[in-house]
């Protein structure tokens, strides 16, 4: 295997895309867009056969962005430097991870410690996109798959409302009548716009947070519409007991997200609520949270509707792709074109994004949410 590419700046890079084979998606990792540009800069671009038909994506648009067309997924693995991915890879892929190779994905390793530890043991180096901040806190690479989950969890929540499963209310206002009752969870990215679409359809939109300064934020952009308390368990309570849709949008970078629904709260909300709880991919708040599945959505715990379906995006493969494609790719480039250790080096949120490297866990947040020791990444 050529590794030279990876850690050298000017030599050429071999990039893999694999087809996503998690359960309902059918995101693909890089648009055409984006290969065209990487084969245009000397890079070498391999995809499986059919891995963007799903997002719209033809081969033929791929090849004819100047990629090369596999139908064995293992040839990719094989060859490639870089491989590139939505997802995290699966139970079926650990058989093809290998020494040397760089994962960039969504990982949400706090939560999948069996993963942690095959990484680990294969002595990759996985980069997670989630994981990926800005020197203000900002995720670039998962704010848009937020944005989109955000908002689809309102649809959902809407979905489920309907008779026979839910209260068999409609989340939109209708004159004279009470207007349903949204509950947020987290006032970042995806919570904002889970708020602001809620807001959008005519409903009463509650959110709380810890952070003062994204409620404040949430505040100025609903022009005072979305009322905002800072999290506290009685005023939480008080507003869960006659919500309609609850949306769990609770994120600490790197880490398990904290339990802070607890089952008693559920018990205490009405029968055929709706719970979206987008915390999922990192354990959930709630400790009633499972996942799910888009083939298998939904459970009930004390007739509360649980919605935990961990790759939301999925459901709007070609906007989430194009979406994610146009944010990871200036990193792409950035590690194609510098390799890998001149890229983290001088691009220190990409470096934070760095989980395991050649078998050691980097970063603290994923450590310490699975107990283990932390490496600092030299």
């Amino acid at each position: 295997m050529r590794l030279t590419g990876l850690f050298e700046q000017g030599s050429p890079m071999i990039i893999g895309i694999p087809k996503e084979i998690r359960e309902g998606e059918r995101r693909v990792a890089i648009t055409p867009r984006w290969v065209d540009l990487l084969v245009r800069r000397g890079h070498e671009v391999l995809i499986e056969e059919d891995a963007g038909i799903a997002a719209g994506f033809s081969n033929e648009l791929y090849r004819d962005a100047g990629a090369k067309i596999f139908k064995d997924a293992s040839q990719i693995w094989e060859r490639a430097e870089l491989i590139v991915k939505v997802k995290e890879p699966q139970r079926k892929e650990f058989d093809l991870l290998c020494e040397g190779k760089v994962i960039f994905a969504y990982l949400h390793l706090a939560a999948d410690r069996e993963l942690t530890e095959t990484l680990m043991k294969k002595g990759v180096v996985a980069i997670g996109y989630e994981t990926v901040q800005m020197d203000d806190g900002s995720l670039p690479l998962l704010k848009p798959m937020s944005e989109i989950a955000g908002r689809i969890s309102i649809f959902k929540g809407a979905q489920y409302l309907e008779a026979p499963e839910g209260k068999g209310i409609i989340l939109g206002s209708i004159h004279g009548m009470r207007r349903a009752k949204v509950v947020v969870l987290g006032a970042g990215v995806a919570g904002t716009s889970a708020a602001m679409c809620a807001l959008s359809l005519g409903a009463e939109v509650i959110c709380f947070d810890i952070s003062m300064r994204k409620l404040e934020n949430i505040h100025i952009r609903s022009e005072g519409r979305v009322k905002t308390f800072f999290t506290h368990e009685r005023q939480l309570i008080e507003e869960l007991t006659d919500c309609d849709i609850l949306i769990g949008s609770i994120l600490i970078p790197g880490a398990s997200c904290p339990k802070v629904i607890s089952e008693s709260m559920i018990k205490q909300m009405e029968r055929g609520t709706v719970f979206v709880d987008l915390s999922v991919d990192q354990g959930g708040c709630s400790e009633t949270t499972r996942q799910t599945s888009h083939s298998d959505p939904i459970y009930k715990v004390h007739g509360v509707i649980h919605y935990c379906v961990p790759n939301v995006p999925a459901l709007v493969p070609k906007t989430a792709s194009t979406y994610l494609s146009n944010e990871t790719g200036p990193y792409i480039m950035e590690i194609a074109e510098k390799g890998l250790r001149r890229a983290i080096l001088e691009n220190i949120a990409l470096r934070r994004g760095v989980n395991i490297y050649h078998g050691r866990i980097v970063h603290r947040s994923v450590a310490q949410s699975l107990g283990l020791d932390a490496s600092d990444l030299d």
